[in-house]
């Protein structure tokens, strides 16, 4: 769940992107049916995620767990890197 009050915006998408971009396969954010690339910016605004909003996290590669595990973790810490 997005918690930090300003939501996922630029600056915090590309945190993610940054994460995202170390990955073997493809990481996705998704928000119910849509889903976005984790490693474009663009992609991950379409989403429009405000404070409160739930996202599911996936990767295509199995050997990209960890890199999703930290993902969760920036979420989590309200974008605290």
């Amino acid at each position: 769940m997005i918690v930090n009050e300003l939501g996922l915006h630029a600056r915090t998408a590309g945190l993610i992107a940054r994460i995202a971009g170390q990955a073997r396969g493809a990481v996705w954010l998704s928000r119910g049916d849509t889903d976005a690339d984790a490693g474009s910016i663009i992609d991950m605004l379409t989403l429009e995620c405000p404070q409160g909003t739930r996202l599911k996290i996936t990767a295509t590669d199995p050997a990209d767990a960890k890199l999703v595990d930290r993902i969760v973790e920036l979420i989590d810490s309200g974008f605290k890197d």
